[in-house]
């Protein structure tokens, strides 16, 4: 079972008062129910006591740029749009995705799976290499709708010469097998490299041939673009549900999954595990993610809105808080906060939140718990 957190009487009655908004909107939604919720959703939507440092000045989101207030869906649905316009204007233009083919290059059989290395095209003429991964065992039927498929998950590596070995359990750390623990559970998962890893272990490299071939675009579209193949991957498999998408990562993957999430509308839940919300967080100007741009005076995009653009699916943060290394925290809070009332307007409880596990820049056990009961439940058939 997951382990709680400890809360100070102060964090007590926050929980109390954002459960009961949480009760409250739920009994004037279409049809959800608490047991359609994870059972902590109020604990991730507690606003911290203590931020530790205030977020930069956020656009807010339920207003034009004009400066008109919007209240209501439609008048949201609208500018949600011009908000994706504008932050696909800034990644830059790739191209239509290809067709999904499959190389099985390799196969083995780890406790509770199959395990298969495959090569398909990223962008097309441009091959690329993932593990596919299937339940076996009394894993195999545990999340398995009446119709025989399962749910699968996009799980997305960290900064790792490993790349894909270690997410998909292969090498590394057992806390870093996300994909193969999350197969484990039931989940039919795809672990695609990232480019940057792709024929080289040279970031500068990768970064400058990409650039060379697209001089337009930011690696963090390369990125999303890729992850998006991944969810084109696991749609192709006769044995997946494609209304049953989540996704999963740490570190760079979950500045991944924070991207997939906000464009990619067959992704129903996501976890991002230590990504750094904020710009100034991490690296987000490095050339294989942003850029410099995003450290002008006056740059308008941030990181709120791709969460808003999530809305109503389900986005969990952990946060690590402490330690070296760790990217996020309380800090991160703002960020959230400012999505809740986008969240807010689809009148259902608002599934985001942040789970601070104050354990640095990993995935303890017990947050690996909450990651796999977040993708369970908002995966979940029906």
């Amino acid at each position: 079972m997951p382990t709680h957190h400890r809360f100070s009487r102060r964090q007590v009655l926050a929980l109390s008062v954002v459960g009961a908004a949480t009760l409250l909107r739920a009994s004037g939604s279409r049809g959800d129910s608490a047991a359609a919720e994870v059972g902590w959703l109020a604990e991730v939507q507690a606003r911290p006591t203590d931020i530790p440092e205030p977020a930069p000045p956020l656009r807010p989101l339920l207003m034009t740029p004009g400066g008109k207030p919007l209240g209501t869906l439609g008048e949201w649905r609208t500018r949600r749009k011009e908000l994706r316009e504008e932050w696909l204007a800034f990644l830059g233009p790739m191209p239509e995705r290809p067709e999904t083919k499959l190389t099985v290059l390799r196969e083995d059989s780890p406790e509770g799976c199959v395990r298969q290395l495959v090569r398909y095209e990223s962008e097309p003429g441009i091959p690329v290499e993932g593990y596919l991964l299937r339940p076996t065992g009394p894993a195999a039927g545990r999340l398995q709708g009446k119709d025989g498929k399962r749910p699968a998950i996009v799980a997305l590596h960290q900064t790792t010469n490993d790349s894909i070995d270690e997410i998909a359990g292969v090498s590394g750390p057992e806390s870093m097998q996300i994909g193969l623990k999350l197969c484990r559970r039931g989940f039919v998962v795809f672990c695609p490299r990232c480019f940057l890893w792709q024929g080289t272990r040279d970031i500068g490299k990768a970064t400058a041939d990409f650039r060379a071939r697209r001089p337009d675009t930011l690696g963090m579209h390369k990125m999303l673009y890729d992850a998006m193949r991944g969810v084109d991957v696991l749609v192709a498999q006769p044995d997946v549900d494609a209304r049953r998408i989540g996704a999963a990562g740490h570190s760079l993957g979950a500045k991944e999954v924070l991207y997939l999430a906000a464009f990619d509308e067959r992704v129903q839940a996501a976890v991002a595990s230590e990504g750094g919300v904020g710009f100034p967080f991490t690296n987000w100007n490095a050339p294989w993610y942003l850029g410099p741009k995003i450290r002008e005076a006056g740059f308008p995009l941030n990181h709120h809105e791709l969460i808003a653009l999530a809305a109503p699916r389900a986005v969990l943060i952990l946060a690590g808080e402490k330690g070296s290394g760790a990217a996020d925290g309380d800090r991160t809070w703002p960020y959230l906060e400012a999505a809740l009332p986008v969240y807010h307007l689809y009148r259902r409880p608002a599934r985001l939140g942040l789970l601070n596990h104050r354990q640095g820049h990993s995935v303890p056990a017990a947050a690996f718990d909450r990651l796999a009961e977040w993708l369970e439940t908002y995966t979940r058939a029906g």
